[in-house]
């Protein structure tokens, strides 16, 4: 008997979770599978970040924490902001949470109402969109194109900015294209919105310190936007902690106390041993991550070569976080072993279940022409992926 809310039911399941889980069932089933849907670093949390949580426990760090975070952690935060990003917030204005997701949700859950729009450039997060829907909001999806490295412009915006229009969410470094917004592209999205005093934007940096020829600019670093703008970070990326969650935000004070408030009857406080860690990972000289963010440079070259050897795939070259997002438009509408490939979902399960290569439909990310490859994996599992890629696109005929 189906009795689920009505909320649940217009709710999608998040396509890179569930490909993850036909990943273990055909392991499982000891299918030698592939994977390159999962958005996590393979390298393991530093050992001095290790430690301190280590020490915390020792230490008793065992009860309830307060819901926004430890006041020591908050102000870590704050340094962090004012170091990496130029940017000055206060401890009060500061809300630490299970994970940026719980971040994102925090923030719409607690900005957004029923019939309010959203303007979500895609692609996007997966999350993204199913929060707004959570919310009762209205996702206003405007594609941006891999002519344009998938990064949105003013012009692109304006026609879709109503009455109605009440947020924007987007990330830099970006998940799913690994774009990286310059300095000069996010002056013209603040100089669009600083008159537009009732919309906000949701900034996600998860992978703030992921990039190569691009470097991360916080859009809240614009004073004109400063106000209106919630940055949202956390550790699971740049410091290889997906497993500890710990996320946060820094906004104004009205609505960090707004998502303080929310979050007070969701979950409460993040978990007390991981905010020990985090102070450390958060007050550490951000080189410490240096050799990790090399090694992802050179998958990226590594990828990107191979990838450049597939006729018919149209790439961009991502300058940050770990994905590549190639255009596979040229291959939809063929047939591959007798099996009609119609979109990119049905061209992500041809290559896993004919040839044990796990990705991403684009259209979870809201383009339906690409799909999403992660190289956060070795070079050896770079090379086998991109051979078995270039076999299954290789196979399909018109």
């Amino acid at each position: 008997m189906n009795r689920v809310s009505n909320r649940l039911k217009v709710l999608s399941e998040s396509e890179t979770l569930a490909m993850a889980r036909r990943c273990r069932e055909l392991i499982a089933q000891g299918r030698d599978v592939i994977s390159l849907s999962i958005g996590e670093p393979d390298y393991d949390t530093p050992d001095f970040i290790k430690e301190s949580a280590k020490k915390a426990i020792d230490e008793n760090y065992s009860h309830y924490t307060p819901v926004a975070g430890f006041a020591d952690l908050r102000q870590a935060v704050c340094t962090k902001f004012k170091r990496d990003n130029g940017l000055d917030y206060k401890p009060e204005q500061v809300v630490v949470s299970t994970g940026a997701k719980q971040s994102i949700a925090n923030v719409i859950l607690s900005l957004i109402n029923p019939g309010d729009e959203v303007l979500l450039p895609a692609p996007y997060w997966v999350s993204y969109i199913e929060m707004i829907k959570l919310a009762g909001g209205i996702p206003v999806v405007i594609y941006s194109g891999i002519e344009n490295d998938f990064k949105i412009t003013p012009d692109q915006l304006a026609p879709h900015v109503t009455e109605k229009t009440k947020m924007m969410i987007f990330s830099s470094p970006c998940n799913p294209t690994g774009s990286v917004y310059r300095r000069d592209e996010l002056a013209a999205l603040a100089t669009f919105f600083a008159d537009k005093e009732d919309v906000f934007i949701i900034s996600d940096e998860i992978y703030e310190h992921i990039h190569f020829d691009v470097q991360h600019t916080s859009l809240a670093s614009f004073p004109e936007v400063h106000e209106r703008v919630i940055t949202v970070n956390g550790l699971s990326k740049c410091y290889a902690m997906t497993g500890w969650r710990l996320g946060y935000i820094g906004a104004a004070k009205w609505i960090a106390d707004a998502c303080d408030k929310f979050q007070g009857q969701i979950t409460s406080g993040a978990c007390s041993i991981t905010q020990r860690a985090a102070i450390t990972a958060l007050l550490a000289n951000p080189e410490v991550i240096i050799p990790m963010v090399t090694g992802f440079r050179r998958r990226r070259d590594l990828m990107m070569n191979l990838l450049d050897e597939i006729e018919g795939l149209k790439t961009n070259v991502p300058d940050g976080a770990f994905y590549f997002f190639p255009d596979v438009s040229s291959f939809l509408g063929k047939k591959g072993r007798g099996i009609q490939i119609n979109d990119t979902l049905g061209l992500t399960m041809y290559l896993l279940n004919e040839f044990n290569l796990a990705t991403v439909s684009g259209e979870a990310f809201g383009c339906g022409k690409s799909i999403r490859l992660s190289y956060a994996t070795s070079d050896d599992v770079i090379t086998e992926s991109v051979k078995r890629l270039k076999a299954g696109l290789e196979s399909l005929e018109a």
